[in-house]
């Protein structure tokens, strides 16, 4: 039995969700992943207006991917409207987006997703647009002046109030702003930092909505309207503001990442699919309003270059055990994103054998003569698309003493394990390939296995993507080691055939090698008309489509076998039974 070494590892990462990086906090233990949201995200529009140089939504490790839709070289320096977290990254110096979040269409740069109002006192959480047209608000709302703010509501908006402020040499105004006529929303104050101008104001608040700048009217204004008036304001701004109470929802932390998509643990398992659970760790009080996501890892799928393209290769691709969901998470550099991976799948294999436990007590508790589950995993199977091209989809393989089969997601229960998408006999198929994909071995090569199974319609091959070479060697000794031992425990196969325009029956024997005796067969065995082991044998063939041909040195000569459908299978399972002898014989290794 293998002694597994688990990896226990922590750090920062930046998880893809819906369309936009956000910065994460990972914490691998022995069992699971979990993810904690590293800071408060900005509404729709957000942007720290004072700070220039920050990176845009999509690098906010301050490094670009190479992936993010919509990148394009230039802009530098420029404050698009992302997340409120972007102080950490303004000295890198990278790539921005081509359009600034918060500009034209208002939603698909933003950083956060733009959590907009669908009644009062509600948002969404699909990351698109930040709609203020709600019922009860006058903002945007049918009937309203463009640009009107939202009117008091049971006593939810305050009176107009001018406030100055003289900034500081350094730090700026100290305040961060969202929303903009595009996001349907007035200007918001959606944060003021501690010392800084505004701050030792002590007028100003979050949820204030700016009027003007300097006499400069702002209630029709741009996103990016605000943001160049408040940069051109000089030393000393007059604001007027107003505060608006009903939009306090926006600057609440939301649960984007405990409301993670995921399920994938086995029923009466405990739930990972919220954003605390009983395994989750706890830390003190605080530690419910925390926005973390908790993913066991038993029997997840973590990949590299898989179903998202990755330049860079700072990708890792954790898709959940029922094949529905995928979380990307990006690494700063190539060594991080290797060492997160190996932590992750190390982990990931080690709670293999509770898988095999949990499948092999169902099915033993199911039938008397029941199938042994050997091994099971996540691999990428090879599919042919339109116009020759190909890529890899998951699937899970599980190999029994007698079978492989392929499932679209881990089956937990003995339903799922009754619907394969395939099966196929051990003795029918034969390992031909297993190493690199290319013809020579190279760096960042993918490492796969190939398989052909003997069928009535011919050969059918699959070719399996595998991410390590322990999944490599683990698969080409457990498909070998498992067609040796479906041979000696099945020992037998016959065939009603036709020989001569007589019916008989062939047999293959593991131990005893080839019997041919007439049909229909008599209580006593029938009587055999040849008899020869497999040393005898000195050629074989088939035409591929319902004839074998043999050949054993004696008087009859060649004998043509019509099996009356493909040959394939026969022949297939007499290489198995060679293969297995000369194995038992030390002559393979």
């Amino acid at each position: 039995m293998a002694v597994w070494t688990r990896a226990d590892k922590n750090g920062q990462l930046d998880l893809l969700l819906r369309d936009r990086w956000i910065r994460v906090t990972a914490e691998l233990s022995r069992e699971t992943l979990t993810l904690t949201a590293e800071a408060e995200f900005g509404g729709p529009g957000a942007n720290h207006w004072d700070h220039y140089g920050s990176s845009p939504a999509g690098q906010r490790n301050g490094l670009s991917n190479g992936n993010d839709p919509g990148m394009s070289p230039g802009n530098l320096g420029r404050g698009p409207s992302a997340g409120q977290d972007q102080l950490q990254n303004q000295n890198h110096g990278v790539r921005a987006r081509s359009g600034s979040p918060g500009r034209g269409s208002g939603s698909r740069g933003q950083y956060d997703g733009g959590y907009g109002l669908n009644s009062p006192g509600k948002y969404p959480n699909n990351g698109t647009h930040s709609d203020f047209g709600s019922p009860g608000s006058s903002y945007g709302s049918p009937g309203s002046r463009r640009g009107e703010l939202p009117s008091s509501l049971d006593g939810s908006s305050e009176a107009v109030r001018k406030v100055r402020v003289v900034k500081q040499e350094s730090g700026g105004l100290g305040i961060s702003i969202k929303g903009g006529r595009e996001n349907r929303m007035p200007i918001l104050i959606s944060k003021i930092f501690p010392g800084l101008a505004a701050d030792q104001s002590r007028a100003l608040r979050v949820g204030d909505a700016i009027l003007s700048v300097n006499g400069n009217d702002l209630r029709e204004a741009t996103h990016d309207m605000a943001v160049q008036a408040l940069k051109k304001a000089g030393k000393e701004v007059t604001l007027e503001v107003k505060y608006i109470r009903e939009v306090s929802p926006l600057f609440k932390k939301l649960s984007l990442v405990a409301d993670l998509p995921w399920d994938g643990v086995r029923p009466q398992s405990p739930s990972y699919s919220g954003s605390e659970d009983s395994s989750s760790p706890k830390h003190g009080g605080s530690s419910l309003s925390k926005d973390r996501k908790v993913i066991g890892l038993k029997m997840c799928f973590i990949s590299r270059n898989l179903t998202m393209p990755d330049l860079e290769n700072r990708l890792l691709e954790l898709h959940s055990p029922d094949g529905q969901h995928t979380v990307v998470l990006r690494c700063k550099d190539a060594l991080s994103a290797n060492s997160w991976f190996t932590a992750i799948h190390t982990n990931i294999a080690a709670l293999l054998p509770q898988t095999l436990a949990h499948i092999n007590a169902y099915l033993g508790a199911s039938a008397a003569a029941h199938p042994h589950l050997k091994h099971i995993s996540w691999l990428a199977e090879q599919v042919q698309l339109e116009g020759g091209q190909q890529q890899y989809r998951p699937v899970v393989m599980a190999l029994t003493e007698k079978d492989i089969l392929l499932f679209e997601s881990v089956p937990w229960s003995r339903e799922a394990w009754s619907v394969p998408l395939l099966t196929h006999p051990l003795l029918a198929t034969r390992l031909v390939h297993s190493g690199s994909a290319r013809s020579s071995p190279a760096q960042g090569s993918d490492l796969v296995f190939a398989t052909r199974t003997g069928t009535g319609r011919g050969i059918e091959s699959h070719i399996f993507r595998v991410e390590t070479h322990w999944d490599l060697s683990s698969w080409t000794r457990a498909l070998v080691q498992g067609t040796h031992s479906a041979a000696e425990l099945i020992k037998e196969v016959s065939i009603g055939c036709t020989l001569n325009r007589q019916d008989v029956r062939l047999t293959l024997h593991y131990d005893k090698g080839f019997t041919v005796t007439r049909e229909p067969a008599e209580p006593a065995g029938g009587a055999i008309l040849f008899r020869y082991p497999y040393e005898k044998l000195k050629m074989s063939a088939d035409d591929g489509i319902r004839n074998l041909y043999l050949d054993f040195g004696g008087p009859e000569g060649e004998m043509v076998f019509d099996l009356h459908s493909g040959p394939k299978p026969v022949v297939f399972v007499l290489h198995s039974f060679l293969s297995a002898k000369l194995t038992r014989m030390g002559l393979l290794t």
